[in-house]
């Protein structure tokens, strides 16, 4: 028994350690880490040298990687934000489940790839699952989780994981067509009986639990109570039959609205991150080289034909939902693989004789692939989607496409302040300029947020701000300012410089969304830059020292010299702690 434990110890201390080597190297060539741990999977598992032996046991805490995933992401999630994305996480989810089973099933049934229909319907329901645990990874490592493809991304993925169990419970059906319904049936009863059971828990039960934890002041006691909270309703939506990422997420969002919210989440982050890293070197265990040069003809052909595929048929449910182009283009260029959760399908398929072992492999082989080529194609969407943008026949297109539910701009605006984005920060904004009576405009890609903006008649172009298309119609030239307040840090830097490109002399102030943009924004032409974590502590040291009776002239004028000196004092404060962080 000592020696089991011992390899299962070591087994453990290789993969995270190899996982730590390969994500630096990553890192130091600017690829998204999660890339190393998949790198790092291949080269140590049984395909690769094959020094990992405990596979099983590694597959169990990669779970617990994923359900901690989940548990955070439920934990940050915003309802007021899921509102803005509602109907495309219920219809448009849905529909692209639907209509890729469909499609799926049709083409592989007419050309011979399957032997019946039922063998297309198992292969679609594999396909139309997309990587929560990828995507998530990706938009948190490039600040994305709160931009609006973002939303729209992470809302269709939820989706698609409760849309596992209900897979989970009617695919064995399939095989017996007379015991279809009955399943379905019950796996929609036990889906509802667990939210009406989460729900009631989440305002009666758990608060009061975390409270009670909490006024113990034991930190230990609170993050087991954390754990066991996660885990424990994980399980029980896997006995249920459900998927344990939903039974993760809804535990997170149980506690998301709560006052201990927040510490739940600092306590879980470490957790999250290292057996995330468990995770993703799973998914490379599985990987196998032989198989990959073997059919390397088929399988590139499949995993463009899955992505092409998959993105063909996501991109026009996005831009029917009214979402502009490029969030439509990010979006679908992100969702457009194959989730690790089809791993589990998979599993089920080969048991039920669906498909035979080449196909396993080959599907197998396929996920992974693109998996690792996710986080490249989403680093690249946004530049894709801007150069299609401007072809001469989809800019056209666009321009009549969008017809007047687009715009709503007087021709005769001047002097007006262009604010771009309608978030959380925008609107705060939006609203102090127009209590002092100034003219706004303001540029939103959200038709949640552009229905605000017409019953509040305020005018605004629905699109992208950092499309050219779109600048066009905000009369930048006859403007007196810009405020940019968009959440994604590539497009600020997009529309910062095409919007001093047409208004030379514009007054623009961009928010920056870490301490390296600081320095490029100026240089790209902002007359201000503010970073929101920065005025924080400002305000709170200005707050803090009137408290203490110090000067309010001699406060105000210590602030403005560091705001002058684009927080160049507190910035080697800053890097020195993240520094000393790790």
């Amino acid at each position: 028994m000592a020696e089991v434990n011992h390899a299962f110890v070591y087994d453990i201390t290789l993969v995270l350690g190899s996982s730590a080597l390969a994500g630096l190297i990553v890192h130091r060539l600017r690829q998204p880490v999660l890339l190393g741990y998949l790198i790092a999977g291949l080269v140590i598992g049984p395909f690769g040298l094959g020094q990992i032996t405990q596979i099983e046991e590694i597959k169990s805490l990669a779970e617990i990687g994923v359900a901690f995933l989940l548990f955070a992401l439920g934990v940050e999630f915003s309802l007021a934000e899921l509102k803005r994305v509602k109907d495309i996480a219920i219809k448009g989810s849905l529909l692209q489940i639907s209509l890729t089973i469909a499609l799926v099933a049709l083409f592989t049934t007419l050309l011979g790839w399957v032997q019946s229909p039922i063998e297309g319907i198992f292969m679609g329901a594999v396909l139309s699952l997309s990587s929560t645990a990828v995507v998530l990874k990706t938009l948190t490592e490039r600040g994305e989780v709160n931009t609006i493809h973002g939303q729209v991304m992470l809302a269709i993925l939820i989706a698609q994981d409760l849309a596992l169990g209900l897979m989970l419970a009617v695919l064995p059906a399939l095989n017996n067509p007379d015991n279809l319904l009955p399943a379905l049936i019950t796996a929609i009863i036990k889906a509802v009986l667990f939210f009406a059971s989460a729900i009631a828990a989440g305002y009666w039960i758990i608060p009061r639990l975390m409270t009670t934890v909490a006024k113990t002041e034991n930190s230990e006691l609170f993050l087991l109570t954390v754990i066991a909270l996660c885990l424990g309703i994980a399980l029980i939506t896997a006995n249920l039959g459900l998927s344990i990422e939903m039974g993760a997420f809804v535990a997170g969002l149980t506690i998301a609205e709560i006052d201990y919210a927040d510490q739940a989440l600092a306590k879980m982050i470490p957790l999250r991150d290292t057996f995330a890293s468990l995770f993703f070197a799973s998914i490379g265990m599985l990987i196998n080289p032989d198989t990959l040069w073997q059919n390397s003809g088929v399988i590139i052909g499949l995993v463009a034909l899955v992505m092409i595929g998959k993105a063909t048929i996501i991109f026009p449910i996005i831009w029917q939902f009214g979402y502009s182009f490029k969030t439509a283009m990010i979006s679908s260029l992100g969702l457009n693989q194959i989730g690790e959760f089809s791993f589990v399908l998979a599993v089920l398929g080969e048991k039920l004789a669906f498909i035979n072992q080449e196909q396993y492999d080959l599907l197998i082989g396929t996920t992974a692939i693109t998996l690792v080529l996710t986080p490249l194609g989403m680093k690249l969407s946004p530049e894709i989607a801007n150069k299609l943008a401007n072809i001469s026949i989809i800019a056209n297109f666009l321009q009549k496409s969008q017809g007047n539910r687009g715009i709503s701009v007087p021709q005769t605006i001047r002097d007006h302040i262009v604010v771009a984005g309608y978030g959380r920060v925008g609107r705060v904004l939006v609203k102090v300029l127009r209590d002092r009576n100034y003219k706004v405009l303001v540029i939103e890609n959200s038709e949640a947020a552009i229905r605000g903006l017409r019953k509040e008649n305020i005018p605004y172009i629905f699109g992208d701000a950092d499309s050219e298309l779109v600048l066009e119609k905000a009369y930048l030239e006859k403007a007196k300012a810009i405020a940019i307040a968009l959440p994604d840090p590539s497009s600020t830097r997009i529309l910062l410089k095409s919007a001093r490109d047409i208004n030379p002399h514009i007054d623009i102030v961009a928010r920056s969304h870490s301490d390296r943009e600081i320095d490029l924004l100026t240089k790209l032409g902002a007359a201000e830059v503010v970073q929101p974590e920065f005025e924080a502590a400002l305000e709170m040291g200005r707050q803090i020292l009137s408290t203490l009776g110090e000067d309010n002239q001699e406060i105000a004028s210590a602030v403005q010299e560091i705001r002058t000196d684009r927080y160049l004092s507190v910035r080697d404060i800053s890097n020195k702690t993240k520094n000393q962080q790790y």
